[in-house]
């Protein structure tokens, strides 16, 4: 009788799954019958950025807020890393590295830029009522009192640590919001039109920002500063009434006669 020989894979011998950082698939969403976001699909790679352009009220915003779950959808998918979370609350998204910052200012205002960035660095949904006594022992935490500092640094707030936001200018309020993003340390950030209200200075230092933020992290940007959003990546998605009309290189973008048409309604 002959051996048979069975040869039995070791783990190690594996190749690991690679997964994706973001996937949307066929997102579709309405409010009181009108499509706000209709089938949209798009997937972000890991190691790589993208931004998202249209007119007002094409609907970014909303698939913005699909994405991390803070409406739901009707229709669709989303991945995280491989990980289904489409019915997954905003926590958990957030317990998966996925951050995001608000076209309105979303901050604690009667509060000091540090206590801003240490609530953001807690990773949890607080409430007026339950802040107060989270700061009891939180200046014994040496590790996270370095890391809102450092936050606090590469978003040029280190001299501010004790203003209140009520104080900061507004742009100062963007910068902000974009270190309490930053606090948790995420793997990806959506960005919702961080150069929205900004002076000719503060965009000048939030584009110097957002650039180093893209070979460090996975950015998915909403932003109608077009100098801005089509130096940023060469992954360029365009949508329009809900749905993506267009997606390529800054270059293909531009001779887009989909595209074109639009951008000259839009500022005729």
């Amino acid at each position: 009788m002959k051996n048979i020989a069975v040869t039995q894979e070791k783990t190690g011998d594996r190749k690991p799954t690679h997964h994706p950082a973001l996937v949307v698939k066929n997102l579709s969403k309405s409010f009181g019958g009108v499509n706000a976001i209709n089938d949209v699909s798009l997937t972000l790679d890991t190691g790589r950025s993208r931004v998202m352009i249209g007119p007002n009220g094409a609907g970014k915003s909303t698939l913005f807020n699909l994405i991390t779950g803070e409406i739901p959808l009707d229709e669709g998918e989303v991945y995280i890393f491989g990980e289904d979370v489409t019915k997954a609350p905003v926590q958990r998204r957030g317990e998966l590295d996925l951050a995001r910052t608000y076209q309105i200012s979303n901050l604690f205002h009667e509060l000091t830029v540090e206590e801003n960035l240490y609530l953001a660095l807690q990773g949890k949904s607080w409430e007026l009522s339950h802040i107060l006594s989270s700061f009891t022992s939180w200046f014994k935490n040496k590790d996270r009192l370095n890391r809102v500092r450092t936050v606090a640094e590469s978003v040029a707030l280190k001299e501010n640590l004790g203003t209140l936001v009520s104080n900061l200018s507004h742009g100062e309020q963007r910068q902000l919001e974009l270190g309490m993003a930053l606090a948790p340390d995420p793997k990806i950030i959506l960005f919702d039109e961080p150069m929205a209200g900004l002076s000719p200075n503060e965009r000048i230092f939030m584009k110097k920002l957002i650039a180093r933020l893209a070979s460090e992290k996975i950015i998915l940007a909403i932003e109608h500063d077009m100098d801005f959003a089509l130096s940023l990546t060469n992954d360029v998605t365009v949508l329009h009434g809900g749905a993506v009309i267009a997606e390529g290189t800054p270059d293909e973008i531009k001779q887009n006669e989909d595209v074109r048409t639009i951008y000259k309604l839009q500022n005729a």
